[in-house]
């Protein structure tokens, strides 16, 4: 049984700017490729692996704004290059049970400019792929 869970509020910010208030999802995968170091020699009938390269993925949702200074206007300029995302499972200060996970140098491909349907708010879905990732827990 679990000992300790939380309600999920996810923080959001690129490039520094603070994307929480149209964030509605994130998830972030640490990646570590797996390269194969399987002998001629090895005993058992197994392969092995080490760590290669890492390959971290940032997932995120947000609700689409077109003001200045909020969703397109900071996400425009970063396609195609590399920037920092932080994301904490929460609002709270950094610390040991609410870190902030950084990607540095990822990568932004693609923007999704316009996602519309009648009645319904507009929502994009944003993938950073690579990036060197850190764990901030002090305040």
């Amino acid at each position: 049984m679990a000992t300790s869970s939380y309600l999920s509020n996810p923080v959001l910010k690129v490039n520094s700017v603070d994307l929480t208030g149209w964030c509605t999802a994130a998830n972030l995968n640490r990646v570590v490729e797996a390269q194969e170091d399987t002998v001629f020699g090895a005993t058992g009938n197994a392969r092995t692996y080490t760590a290669g390269l890492e390959n971290n993925e940032l997932t995120c949702t947000l609700f689409m704004s077109y003001a200045a200074s909020e969703v397109y206007a900071t996400l425009a300029p970063l396609v195609g290059t590399k920037t920092t995302v932080r994301v904490q499972p929460t609002s709270a200060a950094d610390s040991a049970t609410n870190p902030g996970f950084i990607l540095t140098n990822t990568y932004l491909e693609t923007l999704p400019v316009l996602n519309a349907t009648l009645g319904e708010l507009s929502t994009i879905e944003l993938t950073f792929t690579g990036g060197s990732y850190t764990v901030d827990t002090t305040a």
